[in-house]
C-alpha cells in the first residue's frame, strides 16, 4: 500500500479543528482530524448557544473582535438558517451600575459595526407594560431590547465535520494523539483507535494543535520550541431550571461584580441560565460546576426575577473550559476572547500551529487565518470559499424554516408537528433526506421516545460517527433532558448492535 502524506493533521474535534477541516478539504487540501473521544464533546458543546458579537467585549476595547463577530452573525445566519436563528434579548437598566448613557452607546455601537442586515435594531421597551417585565422585580421599568442569534453549539461542529468529510476529509472519533516527530519533511504521528485498541501511524506536511483546554498538555508531547505562553483555562458553567417565563426572548441581567449573565429559552420548556467565569486549574477531562457557581448564578437570576431560583430547581447544568490565550489580565473575565495562532517551523518545515482562544461566532473567520499562515508550507490551495457556502442542511432562506417544515410534513404525513419541527431545527433540509423512505410510522423503526425514532437514529449511526446514547441525547439532539434512564439504556443498546466496524484508515 502507498504511504499517505496528508497535507493537514489536525489533532482535536470541536468547532476550530472540524471548521478547519471543512475550509481546507473544499480548497483541494487531504485532511485527517483525529478527536479522542465525540466531536464537539468538549468546549463545544458547552457554550452559551448563541452566535452573537460580544456586547461586553466593548468595554475592554476589543472592537477588532466585536466586529468580526457582528460580520460572522450574519453570515452564519445566512448559512446555517435551521441551527442559528435570531433571538431578541431584553437589558433592564440597573440604576447602581452601568449608567443608561453607557449602555445606548454600546448598543449603538454594536448595531452599526458589523453592518447589520438581517436582524431587527435595538429599541427602548417598557418593562411596567411589556409582558417581558411580569416575570421581573417591580424595581426595573426601563430596559432596551437588542438582537442576537441563537445557535446549536455542537449541530455546528458536527455540520462542518459532515461537510469536511463530504470534500474528502477523513474524521476519526475515539481516536486519541499520541506522539508525533519530525521526519525530515514530514511530521510522523502516533494515533491509538479506542474502537479497534490499536495504534497507528499517519504522515504529514502540516500539524495543527486545535485541542483546546488540552492544548499545552498535547504539546508537552510535541518537538516545539519553548515561548512561555500557555492557555489560559476559565470555567464557564450553566444551570437550566423549568421554564421561568412564557414570551421567546431572552435577558441579559449586570451583575454588581461587573460581569453578565443571560437567562434563554431553552428547548421549549427550559430556562437556560449562564455562565460562570472562573479560573480552572485542574484536568479539563473533570470539569463541572460547583457548588459556589450554581449558587451565584441563582441569586445572580434572582437579583432581577421575582421568583427566587434555588438549586432545587435546577434539572441539568454543564460546565466547559475555554482555552484562552494568557495575556496576563487579573481577572478571568477580562482575559480576551480573540484567538491567537502561533507557529512552530524551524528551519521553515514541518510547521506545527497551536490555537489559542478563540470564539464559536469566529470559528470560520479563525479558520481561514489559519489557512493563511500555513500557506507557505502546503500546496497550492483554492480561495477561501466558506463566507457564501451553506453548512449541510442550510439551503433556505432564514426566513423561510416553517416553509421547510412544511414541505417535511408533506414529504412525510406521519410525522407529528413536533417531530418535524425539531428534525428541521436539527437537520434542515437534510431531513427530507433523511425521511424520504418513510411510507408511514409502521416504516419509522423503534421509538425510544420524545419523538427518537429508529429512522434518526441509524442516520446518525451511518453519517454522524454517533457511537452511544450521550453521542446522539447531548450532541446530535437535545433530548437528553428529556430521556429517563430506562430509555436511555433501551436506546444504547439499540445502538451497539448497529454501529458498524470501524474502518481502517490508510496509512
Amino acid at each position: 500500500m502507498k504511504t499517505i502524506v496528508f497535507d493537514l493533521v489536525i489533532i482535536g474535534g470541536g468547532i476550530n479543528g472540524c471548521g478547519i477541516a471543512r475550509d481546507a478539504a473544499g480548497r483541494g487540501l487531504s485532511v485527517f482530524l483525529c478527536e479522542k473521544n465525540d466531536l464537539a464533546s468538549g468546549t463545544s458543546s458547552a457554550s452559551t448557544k448563541l452566535i452573537h458579537g460580544g456586547l461586553r467585549y466593548l468595554e475592554y476595547y476589543e472592537f477588532r473582535l466585536v466586529k468580526e463577530a457582528l460580520r460572522e452573525r450574519e453570515i452564519l445566519l445566512t448559512h446555517a438558517p435551521h441551527i442559528v436563528w435570531p433571538l431578541r434579548f431584553i437589558l433592564p437598566h440597573h440604576k447602581g451600575l452601568r449608567p443608561s448613557w453607557l449602555i445606548r452607546l454600546g448598543l449603538f455601537l454594536y448595531d452599526h459595526m458589523g453592518h447589520r442586515k438581517l436582524l431587527p435594531p435595538t429599541s427602548t421597551v417598557n418593562l411596567a407594560t411589556d409582558e417581558a417585565g411580569i416575570v421581573l422585580k417591580k424595581n426595573y421599568r426601563k430596559g432596551f431590547e437588542y438582537s442576537d442569534c441563537r445557535v446549536l453549539d455542537s449541530r455546528l461542529t458536527i455540520l462542518n465535520a459532515l461537510d469536511a468529510a463530504d470534500l474528502g476529509a477523513e474524521i476519526h472519533t475515539g481516536t486519541s494523539f499520541v506522539s508525533a516527530k519530525r521526519v525530515e519533511d514530514t511530521w510522523h504521528i502516533e494515533l491509538f483507535n479506542s474502537n479497534r485498541k490499536e495504534k497507528q501511524i499517519i504522515r504529514s506536511k502540516v500539524l495543527i494543535n486545535a485541542t483546546g483546554p488540552w492544548l499545552d498538555s498535547v504539546l508537552d508531547t510535541l518537538p516545539h520550541s519553548e515561548n512561555g505562553e500557555h492557555i489560559r483555562m476559565v470555567k464557564g458553567s450553566h444551570i437550566v431550571v423549568k421554564s421561568l417565563f412564557n414570551h421567546d426572548r431572552a435577558y441579559i441581567f449586570q451583575n454588581d461584580d461587573g460581569r453578565i449573565i443571560f437567562a434563554i429559552p431553552y428547548e421549549d420548556r427550559f430556562t437556560l441560565i449562564g455562565t460562570t467565569d472562573v479560573d480552572y486549574h485542574g484536568n479539563p477531562d473533570d470539569v463541572e460546576i460547583s457548588p459556589e457557581e450554581i449558587r451565584y448564578l441563582c441569586e445572580s437570576a434572582g437579583e432581577y426575577f421575582t421568583t427566587p431560583i434555588t438549586p432545587e430547581d435546577i434539572v441539568s447544568s454543564f460546565s466547559g473550559i475555554r482555552p484562552l490565550f494568557d495575556d496576563g489580565r487579573n481577572e478571568a473575565k477580562a482575559a480576551t476572547r480573540d484567538y491567537v495562532l502561533k507557529l512552530d517551523a524551524p528551519d521553515n518545515r514541518t510547521p506545527l500551529l497551536s490555537i489559542y482562544g478563540g470564539k464559536i461566532t469566529t470559528y470560520r473567520k479563525l479558520a481561514e487565518s489559519v489557512l493563511k499562515k500555513l500557506e507557505p508550507f502546503l500546496p497550492p490551495m483554492k480561495q477561501p470559499w466558506t463566507a457564501t457556502a451553506d453548512l449541510p442542511g442550510g439551503n433556505f432562506p432564514p426566513d423561510g424554516f416553517m416553509e421547510e417544515v412544511r414541505k417535511l410534513l408533506a414529504t412525510c404525513p406521519d410525522l407529528s408537528r413536533e417531530t418535524a419541527t425539531r428534525l428541521m431545527r436539527t437537520y434542515g433540509t437534510l431531513a427530507k433526506n433523511m425521511c424520504r423512505n418513510l411510507a408511514n410510522e409502521a416504516t419509522f423503526g423503534p421509538h425510544f421516545g420524545h419523538g427518537l425514532y429508529g429512522f434518526e437514529v441509524d442516520y446518525l449511526i451511518d453519517r454522524e460517527w454517533a457511537r452511544s446514547a450521550e453521542d446522539i441525547l447531548w450532541r446530535r439532539t437535545r433530548l437528553g433532558l428529556l430521556f429517563s434512564p430506562a430509555e436511555t439504556k433501551l436506546l444504547d443498546e439499540y445502538i451497539r448492535t448497529h454501529s458498524p466496524k470501524e474502518e481502517i484508515y490508510a496509512t
